[in-house]
């Protein structure tokens, strides 16, 4: 590789290398508006599986796609006071249309809540219509200041539920329900492994009564906010009149909630997975799981080396396994490696005359364990049948390293403010303590150590021993809390 091609180091400086990556793997590019981002093929792709991945597991359970206007009339924002409060540094809002001045202005949707409300609110009239599941893929627009390639854009593609209840049980399960789905989704396609919790009051989503989280640990040791599911209460069914009756008789209503992930993701892949050669795309998401190279020697072979390519092409797209055959002829062998390794294809087969005249293929994994070969010839039988398991291999791995990179950087029984600034000072990552509950103790850990309250933790993450004291150490622990800094 030469040296111009070669990506910033990510222990030099993380955020240059991910920039460098989502450019040149041409997963997103800059585009002429401000904050905004034009999503490539190869970023798309990866979206796309990500996209069918959770749509199968969404209405596997019961919900149902639709779609909602890009157009929100200003007063419906302005109904639920939290909500305004927590959008209005952000909206973009059309005051002008059609060559003249609107007699209302129009926000274009940073969420939906509220359009959507207002439509349940003309559909439900009793508790035989409940409970309504939906969601939507859509894109939002948030005026962003400080701007980075999917992980802080003005405009951002994603999904959107929005459900209504007849009660305050049904709705809080299904917050946890959505909540399991996406820390599934995360785990087994991404191979990024999240912590689950509660929100506290100063970080939950503007209208909530609760917001649950997926908070992941990037290879910087920084959290990334992955997705979120929250518990609305009655506060946009008051405002919109969303009103059922229900099976005593009685006008109640409605309990809902609202939950999503974004784009978001790709740029927590990269930051999980990425390495100094560029992306390292996960199996179950890459567009192209295996590519193939056939290696022409400029000589009589070189007929025979294109048909087996396209052969062993054809094999393996007949196994289910997603197959690029690259023979490009404008492009050397090396040129095609360096390209699908910065994209982070998982295998790359090469097949040349010699290969050829022995019966093998030559397979390079895009990373390897400690210790094992970056490339090995395979009997070409073999390395076509065992694909499937080398591709469930590689995704296993994946999940299994950021694991214990996240438990690397897990610390817990910390007791002080200043402990805690001394290990995000030094390495990042989660710090586990107790807390009184106080929002003082999050202003403080903000201006002294830059971190925020990431999650109070689910009972699977929470430490063996709760924590006795506040980190603030003058008050006794209510609950364990998980700190870090983030993105």
């Amino acid at each position: 590789m030469s040296e111009e091609k070669k990506l910033t180091p990510r222990g030099e400086d993380f955020a240059a290398w991910y920039n460098e990556v989502v450019l040149r793997a041409e997963l997103a590019d800059y585009s002429p508006v401000r904050g905004s981002m034009v999503i490539r093929p190869w970023g798309y792709g990866i979206w796309e599986n990500m996209q069918r991945a959770l749509d199968d597991m969404f209405k596997a359970t019961g919900h149902e796609n639709a779609y909602f206007p890009l157009l929100i009339p200003l007063s419906f924002i302005e109904r639920e006071k939290e909500h305004v409060a927590g959008f209005a540094p952000e909206l973009a809002v059309v005051t002008r249309a059609g060559g003249k001045e609107l007699e209302e202005p129009l926000v274009i949707r940073p969420t939906s809540e509220t359009i959507i409300y207002s439509m349940y609110a003309k559909w439900v009239q009793s508790y035989r219509d409940l409970p309504v599941l939906m969601n939507q893929w859509a894109n939002v627009m948030r005026w962003e200041m400080r701007t980075r390639l999917f992980l802080r854009t003005a405009e951002f593609l994603w999904q959107e539920g929005h459900t209504a209840h007849a009660s305050a049980e049904e709705a809080e399960r299904e917050t946890l329900l959505i909540l399991g789905i996406y820390r599934k989704f995360m785990e087994e396609w991404m191979g990024m492994p999240p912590i689950t919790g509660l929100k506290s009051d100063s970080e939950k989503f503007a209208g909530a009564v609760r917001s649950y989280a997926c908070e992941a640990l990037m290879q910087d040791n920084k959290a990334l906010q992955a997705g979120t599911s929250h518990f609305l209460g009655q506060n946009f069914s008051r405002q919109f009149d969303l009103k059922f009756q229900s099976e005593a008789g009685q006008e109640e209503y409605a309990w809902n909630t609202s939950w999503g992930v974004s784009t978001r993701l790709v740029g927590g892949l990269v930051m999980s997975h990425g390495d100094d050669a560029g992306v390292v795309v996960p199996p179950k998401l890459a567009p192209i799981q295996v590519v193939i190279v056939p290696i022409l020697r400029g000589d009589d072979s070189a007929t025979a080396v294109k048909e087996k390519a396209a052969e062993v092409a054809n094999r393996l797209r007949e196994l289910g396994v997603r197959t690029r055959l690259d023979d490009r002829e404008n492009l050397s062998p090396g040129s095609k490696y360096y390209e699908w390794e910065r994209k982070g294809v998982p295998f790359r087969v090469e097949i040349g005359p010699k290969d050829l005249a022995q019966g093998q293929l030559a397979l390079a994994r895009r990373v390897t364990p400690e210790g094992a070969r970056r490339k090995q010839f395979v009997p070409e039988g073999e390395a076509i049948a065992g694909m499937p398991d080398r591709l469930e291999d590689f995704q296993r791995e994946l999940l299994e390293s950021a694991v214990r990179r996240r438990e690397e950087h897990s610390y817990r029984g910390v007791t002080s403010v200043g402990e805690v600034k001394e290990i995000l000072d030094a390495t990042g990552g989660f710090v586990f303590t107790g807390w009184s509950g106080d929002p003082a103790v999050e202003q403080t850990m903000k201006d002294v150590c830059k971190a925020t309250s990431r999650v109070i933790p689910g009972e699977e993450f929470r430490s063996e021993t709760p924590p006795e004291n506040c980190i603030s150490g003058d008050a006794p622990s209510r609950m364990e809390v998980v700190w870090a800094r983030a993105y």
